[in-house]
């Protein structure tokens, strides 16, 4: 990301998706495939016509598939994938989920669903004598933790600060590269209608018995309807770790070197206008959870948190009792789910306002969370992909007429002003968002996405549902480090060939 400067505020830009290798929409096994076809069919018709279409006819069936492909740069292949996946974890009753003490559940506890049901979680204690929490991911050998700031509001702000914050924001990221065994981080802001516990719980204690009545009623009445227009907001970063391929992990030893980290870490997120900054212990992270497939136990849990200085809620109890997936929506406890997943980023430059109207907390909604996903780069893996950017914008400039070379001239300068910054010691970072929002009922769910639907326009940002997929994208908004390009079954680097 780019920064200009601006006569009255700075704008941001410069994002890039990295080009396929291929041909045309063919990605490097499609153009393999088209190329290979031709040759074999040219060797065939050698013999007879017949052959070289018995060759030809399979080879453009096999092929044509890959050249069809929706905005986000999938092709038939893979939805048809999802579409088959969904019918087997249909058939297989992989849908639905029931935990507590009728179910056949460990121990009849209200273990999490999916995804979550592979962790445990492990607690440390960092230089500063603070609790926090660990979540081993079994099955991946990887290892979370979360953080959680207050941010400085952007109101009556200086833009020159707001830059400064960017800039700083976009050093701690970069950082992340250099931070041994990263896998991946995420920020998650999460919004949701003030229930004015905390405020009642400050208020009305304090009110003395012997007040006049009009003075006391004024303040029941604004403990009463100040939470109508106010609305509560918490910031998670997460940061999950691995091990390298081999090695057994040693928990205490993990535990240990993450305790090391987390004080670097937090103070790079507080010059980067993060505010105040702490690790969230166990009990919190399952307390989150837990509100996240129940919302409506979201005052209980803050009261119980406020009169006795915590709930006591392992990560074993923090699922929810049921909850069922459909194809756009997933249904769990006291809330409707619909979640979203970018398609394409804000095209030229935008200023630093640019997702407020998004992360603020929208009306009709119990819960709205927007999750960043992030992918830092080591340094010399960026240097190769900004130099193969650069030749394959340079290529197309120079093969291109019209407005396709227009087009392609405005690419060359992007690449050379990407490849620039990262000489310069700039990192590169792959990110992606994601969008949950909970309802109470489903009736309530289309006017809620109508209504989101809206603020993503606003943000200029291009999202689709992820219909088949609802159950798992709505882990993955969740503060518990779950990385999606961890957890699928074709590796990385054959994804992209596609």
């Amino acid at each position: 990301m780019s920064t200009h400067a601006a006569s009255s505020s700075p704008t941001y830009g410069n994002w890039r998706r990295p080009r396929r290798p291929g041909l045309g929409p063919f990605g490097m096994i499609g153009t393999a495939g088209v190329f290979g076809g031709l040759v074999v069919t040219l060797l065939a018709s050698l013999f007879s016509l017949a052959a070289a279409m018995v060759i030809l006819v399979p080879t453009a069936i096999l092929i044509a598939p890959l050249m069809m492909r929706t905005q986000d740069g999938r092709n038939m292949y893979q939805l048809i994938a999802v579409r088959i996946g969904w019918m087997r974890r249909k058939s297989k009753g992989s849908t639905t989920y029931v935990s507590g003490p009728l179910s056949r559940r460990q121990a009849g506890r209200f273990q999490p669903p999916g995804l979550l049901g592979r962790m445990q979680m492990r607690e440390g204690r960092d230089a500063y004598d603070r609790d926090f929490g660990v979540l081993f991911h079994r099955s991946r050998n990887l290892y979370t933790i979360v953080l959680c700031c207050e941010p400085d509001g952007g109101s009556l702000v200086d833009p020159d600060q707001v830059d400064n914050w960017v800039a700083s924001w976009g050093g701690w990221l970069a950082r992340l590269a250099h931070e041994t065994g990263l896998r991946g981080a995420s920020v998650i802001v999460e919004t949701a209608p003030d229930s004015g516990t905390r405020l009642a719980n400050e208020v009305l204690p304090r009110l003395s018995p012997d007040a006049p009545a009009a003075a006391r009623a004024v303040m029941e009445e604004v403990v009463e309807q100040y939470p109508q227009a106010s609305s509560e907001m918490h910031t998670y970063i997460t940061l999950t770790y691995g091990l390298p391929a081999g090695q057994k992990p040693k928990h205490e030893e993990l535990i240990t070197d993450l305790a090391t980290r987390i004080p670097g870490l937090l103070s790079g997120l507080v010059g980067a206008g993060g505010g105040v900054a702490y690790p969230l212990s166990a009990e919190r992270i399952a307390e989150v959870v837990r509100v996240a497939y129940d919302p409506a136990v979201a005052g209980e849990v803050l009261d119980i948190r406020t009169q006795y200085g915590g709930t006591g809620l392992e990560w074993d109890d923090a699922g929810p009792a049921a909850c069922v997936e459909d194809v756009a929506s997933y249904q769990h406890d006291s809330g409707v789910s619909r979640t979203w997943m970018l398609t394409l980023a804000p095209r030229g430059t935008v200023r630093a306002n640019v997702l407020r109207g998004l992360l603020e907390a929208s009306p009709g909604t119990r819960r709205k969370r927007v999750a960043l996903l992030y992918r830092p780069i080591d340094p010399a893996t960026s240097a190769r992909i900004v130099e193969a950017d650069r030749r394959a914008a340079q290529f197309m400039a120079t093969s291109g007429r019209g407005m396709v070379q227009a087009r392609a001239a405005t690419e060359v300068r992007a690449a050379e002003q990407t490849a620039q910054e990262e000489a310069t010691g700039a990192g590169l970072v792959e990110f992606s968002l994601m969008l949950t929002v909970t309802v109470d009922s489903v009736e309530e769910l289309a006017d809620a996405s109508a209504t989101m639907r809206n603020l993503q326009g606003a943000a200029r940002l291009s999202m689709r549902p992820a219909d088949r997929m609802q159950a798992a994208a709505f882990s993955c908004t969740l503060p518990v480090g779950i990385l999606p390009w961890e957890l699928t079954l074709i590796p990385r680097d054959l994804r992209e060939a596609l």
